[in-house]
C-alpha cells in the first residue's frame, strides 16, 4: 500500500508541475520567452516541484485557517450567545454540511483517472492509501487553528485538540454512506454533482448553524462533547466498512468514465459535452420572437436555454427571500442584537462585494453561451465580423444584467430594511446607498465577466480552457473581492465611491470591447 501511495504521489506531483509549466507558457509575454523544450529542463522541473510542495502545504493549512476564520470566528460577534458555545455550535453543523459535499473519496480528479484507469493500479490500495493521506492532512491542517481559535473563545486545550477528529469522522461516515448507497443501488455519488437530497440536507445544516443562534439557542460544551464521542464512535465503525469494501475498481470505473474531463479522445469528449448540453435545451415550436436581427437570434437562444440560464438564479432568489423573511423575524424577536447589526450595516458594506461576487452567475452563463452557441457559431466567418459580435454582445449584456438583478434586488431591499428595523440612521442617504450599491455591484460583475469572455475568450474547439490570462484575471477578481472583506468603511462614502467606480468601469469596458472584441473573440487553438 505504501508503494501505491508513493507512485500516486509522484504521479500527482508530476501532473501538477507540468500544469504549472503549461500555465506559464500561456501567459502573453512569458510564452514568447520560454522555449518549447521547457518540460525537459531539470532546473525548471526542480523549481516546479518546489512550487508544487509549497502549494501542497498551503492546501493543508491555509484553507482551514480561512474556513475557521471566515465561516465561524467572524460570525461570533453577530450573536448574543456565549462565544464558546456559539463556536462549538457553528463548528458542529458546518462540519456536517461540509461532509455532505466533500468526503475526498468521491471527487473525480485527473490523477485518479491516470492511476486507476490508464495505469491500472490496484484501486483498493490506491484509494485507501490516498484516503488515509487526505484524512491525515485534514487533521493536521485543522489542529493548529482549532487550538488558536479555541484559545480565543475560551475552550479547554484538550477539547480544541480533538475538534479535528469530528471533521475526520464526519467525512469518513459520509464516505461510508456513499459506499453503501453504491452497494444497494449501484449508484455512484459524484461530489461535483451531488443528488438534490444532499442539497436539502446542506440547507438544513446551514440553517441550524447560522439561524438557531439568533434565537439564543446553541449547543453547549457538555452536549457537544456527547455528540463528539458519538461521532468518533460512528467514524471508527465507518472506517472498518471502508477498509472491508471490495468494489473500489467498479466504483471508480463508473465515476471516472462519466466525467468528461477524463476522456482523452478529443472527438469523444466534444461529443459527450455536446450531448450533455443538449439535455438542457428545450426544443419547442412555440418558442418564437417578435424581435429582429441579433435580438431575434439571442432571444431564441435564451428561451431554449432557460434551464441553464435561470435555474441557479431562481434557487438563489428563493434562498435569499427565505433568509430575508427569517432574518426579519429573528430581528423582531431578538432586539438585543439590533445595535450590533446596525453598526455592521453602516460599516461592513465592503463585505458585500465578496457576497455579490459569489452570487453573480456571469461565469456560468458565459460558459453556457460558449458550449451551446459560440462553440459552433465561431467557426463561421460572418459570426466573427464586428457588426455581429457587437450586436450579440449588447443583447447578452442586457440578459446577463437582468438575470443577476433578480437576487441582487432582493438583497438590495433587505439591507435597508434591516437598517430600518435595527434603529435606522441619522442620514437617510444610507438607505439609498445600500440599495443602489448592491445593484451597481450586480451590474459591474455582469459587465466584468462578459467583457472578460469577449476579450480573453479562453476555450478551444474541444471546449477546453486554454487561456492562462483568463485564469489570472479570474484569480485577481477573486483576490480583490476577498480583500474587501477586511475593510471597515462608512457605508455612505464607500458606497458612493463604489457606485461611481462601477459606472466608470462599465463605460470603459464597453468601449474597449467595441474596439478590441472583433480581434479577440475567436476560438483558441
Amino acid at each position: 500500500m505504501l508503494k501505491s501511495f508513493c507512485i500516486s504521489f509522484r504521479l500527482r506531483n508530476a501532473y501538477r508541475v507540468n500544469s504549472i509549466i503549461y500555465s506559464l507558457k500561456q501567459l502573453p509575454i512569458i510564452k514568447k520567452i520560454l522555449p518549447s523544450a521547457l518540460y525537459k529542463n531539470k532546473a525548471i522541473k526542480i523549481s516546479g516541484n518546489i512550487v508544487s510542495i509549497l502549494l501542497e502545504i498551503l492546501n493543508i493549512f491555509l484553507g482551514k485557517l480561512l474556513y475557521l476564520w471566515l465561516m465561524i470566528f467572524s460570525f461570533l460577534s453577530l450573536y448574543q450567545t456565549e462565544n464558546k458555545d456559539t463556536f462549538l455550535h457553528l463548528f458542529f453543523f458546518l462540519t456536517l454540511a461540509g461532509a455532505i459535499l466533500n468526503t475526498y473519496m468521491f471527487n473525480p480528479t485527473k490523477d485518479k483517472y491516470y492511476a486507476m484507469i490508464l495505469m491500472n493500479m490496484d484501486a483498493r490500495e490506491y484509494t485507501l492509501s490516498n484516503y488515509i493521506y487526505a484524512i491525515s492532512k485534514t487533521f493536521l491542517g485543522f489542529l493548529p487553528f482549532t487550538l488558536l481559535f479555541g484559545f480565543f473563545v475560551g475552550l479547554p486545550i484538550w477539547l480544541s485538540s480533538v475538534l479535528p477528529l469530528l471533521v475526520c469522522s464526519a467525512k469518513i461516515t459520509m464516505a461510508t454512506i456513499n459506499l453503501r448507497k453504491y452497494t444497494k443501488e449501484k449508484k455512484v455519488i459524484n461530489e461535483n454533482n451531488p443528488p438534490k437530497s444532499y442539497w436539502v440536507f446542506l440547507f438544513i445544516f446551514l440553517l441550524l448553524a447560522y439561524g438557531i443562534p439568533f434565537l439564543n439557542i446553541t449547543i453547549n460544551e457538555r452536549i457537544f462533547c456527547f455528540l463528539l464521542i458519538i461521532s468518533i464512535g460512528i467514524g471508527l465503525f465507518s472506517w472498518l466498512q471502508i477498509w472491508k469494501f471490495s468494489y473500489y475498481r467498479k466504483v471508480y470505473k463508473e465515476l471516472l468514465s462519466n466525467t468528461n474531463i477524463f476522456l482523452i479522445n478529443g472527438n469523444n469528449k466534444q461529443e459527450i459535452v455536446r450531448s450533455s448540453s443538449l439535455k438542457n435545451i428545450e426544443y419547442n415550436e412555440q418558442f418564437t420572437s417578435s424581435k429582429k436581427g441579433f435580438a431575434y437570434f439571442h432571444d431564441l437562444f435564451v428561451k431554449r436555454h432557460r434551464k441553464i440560464l435561470t435555474l441557479a438564479i431562481k434557487k438563489q432568489s428563493i434562498v435569499l427571500l427565505f433568509l430575508f423573511l427569517f432574518s426579519i423575524i429573528a430581528l423582531l424577536i431578538n432586539k438585543d442584537i439590533h445595535q450590533e447589526i446596525n453598526n455592521l450595516l453602516l460599516t461592513y458594506l465592503p463585505y458585500f462585494v465578496f457576497i455579490m461576487y459569489l452570487l453573480n452567475r456571469g461565469q456560468t452563463v458565459t460558459n453556457a453561451m460558449f458550449l451551446n452557441c459560440d462553440h459552433s457559431m465561431l467557426t463561421y466567418r460572418i459570426y466573427r465580423t464586428p457588426k455581429v459580435i457587437l450586436g450579440i454582445f449588447k443583447e447578452r449584456l442586457k440578459t446577463l444584467i437582468s438575470l443577476n438583478l433578480i437576487p441582487a434586488t432582493i438583497l438590495g431591499i433587505a439591507l435597508p430594511t434591516f437598517l430600518f428595523i435595527t434603529g435606522g440612521t441619522n442620514n437617510p442617504l444610507n438607505y439609498a446607498v445600500l440599495f443602489v450599491s448592491i445593484i451597481a455591484m450586480s451590474i459591474f460583475f455582469s459587465v466584468h465577466y462578459l467583457v472578460m469572455y469577449y476579450l480573453l475568450q479562453p476555450y478551444n474547439v474541444e471546449t477546453e480552457m486554454k487561456s492562462s490570462t483568463y485564469s489570472v484575471a479570474q484569480f485577481l477578481t477573486y483576490f480583490i473581492c476577498y480583500f474587501m472583506i477586511n475593510l471597515h468603511l462608512p457605508t455612505l462614502y464607500f458606497g458612493a465611491c463604489l457606485i461611481l467606480f462601477c459606472i466608470l468601469y462599465s463605460i470603459l469596458s464597453l468601449f474597449i470591447v467595441y474596439r478590441l472584441a472583433p480581434q479577440t473573440f475567436k476560438l483558441r487553438k
